[in-house]
């Protein structure tokens, strides 16, 4: 039986991490919205259907096709422990309405949105409540979960995300409880395992020459677990995963989790990075400034996760496509 084609419109795409979970769940990309210029160049080097490259307050939303599923891993700034906590005051946090926008005009079958787990309680639940209203007034189920990257796709990284699945109830045309975040899987891969064996470029080690380099020799002295360089002392990380990765480790080398090899001391490569986020090997990497990278992969969403959700979304439809089949076909009998 022909299997159903399911399109995907991306807001907020980054270098494309939730576009390739969904791709990678059997989805088809039918365009995507990014602004900063250095993502726009890493996601043209490894898609290539249409992105719209620029503010999505000037995207002009009647112009796009329609699709199935309407994705956004909208800036989470607003409900960071990191930012400011201003919520829907901060302009950043403006940003969901504009989700609305499309929604309206779109009407998709499916909105998946991503963000900071912080989201849940940010002002005691009311901004999370706004979300939550918005949604329903439109008549849309409202599904969320807080998923740990280190629970999907085998990825030893502690990444805690809001994940929030929302239906089309008109397209569902009953209430549907088939829907289901994706169950945990048991982590056996390390932190060594995603590791690059050999040496790596001189730029990424701490040598004698380096203020903290006598530092780095006291404190690290294991070699299958990560550091954290906090200022005027190293962390260790006890619980053999790496620590969340963040947008900042493109602005400081401090910023970047540290490693102990038989070469010596150093930093995660970007490219380890981007394994933590569970990207595959053959994702390409364009050359950029090592910050640009790094504030790319902290700035990503972990593919495994979103395929694990995709998956389960992809189910539903499927399952929706064929009652209504199987209904059109009782009509033409009746």
């Amino acid at each position: 039986m022909k299997k159903e084609k399911f399109t995907v419109g991306s807001l907020y795409a980054g270098v494309g991490g939730i576009c390739l979970g969904f791709k990678q769940a059997g989805f088809e990309m039918e365009w995507a919205n990014e602004y900063d210029k250095n993502a726009c160049i890493t996601y043209r080097e490894n898609f290539d259907h249409h992105l719209l490259e620029g503010d999505v307050m000037d995207v002009d939303i009647s112009e796009l096709n329609k699709v199935d599923v309407l994705t956004a891993g909208f800036p989470c700034q607003p409900f960071s422990v990191a930012g400011y906590r201003k919520g829907f005051d901060d302009n950043r946090g403006n940003h969901f309405f504009r989700i609305l926008d499309f929604i309206d005009e779109i009407r998709p079958k499916v909105v998946f949105l991503e963000n900071v787990k912080n989201l849940v309680g940010h002002d005691n639940g009311n901004t999370f409540k706004v979300i939550h209203n918005e949604l329903d007034k439109r008549k849309y189920t409202f599904n969320q979960e807080i998923l740990n990257t280190k629970d999907f796709g085998n990825i030893p990284h502690n990444r805690e995300r809001i994940f929030i699945v929302a239906f089309d109830k008109l397209y569902l045309e009953r209430e549907i409880s088939s829907f289901e975040f994706p169950k945990k899987e048991k982590l056996t891969k390390t932190i060594e395992d995603l590791l690059i064996k050999e040496k790596v470029d001189e730029y990424f080690y701490y040598g004698p020459d380096k203020y903290m380099y006598e530092m780095l020799q006291k404190s690290m002295t294991r070699e299958d677990t990560v550091y954290q360089f906090r200022r005027q002392y190293v962390r260790e990380n006890k619980s053999n995963v790496c620590p969340t990765l963040t947008a900042n480790m493109g602005t400081g080398g401090h910023n970047v989790p540290l490693v102990k090899t038989r070469y010596g001391f150093r930093k995660l490569t970007p490219r380890e990075c981007f394994r933590f986020q569970g990207f595959p090997e053959d994702f390409k990497l364009p050359k950029l400034a090592n910050s640009h990278l790094y504030k790319q992969s902290g700035n990503s969403v972990s593919v495994p996760v979103v395929r694990g959700v995709a998956r389960n979304i992809m189910s539903v439809l499927r399952c929706v496509e064929q009652e209504k089949k199987e209904q059109e076909s009782l009509k033409k009998i009746a």
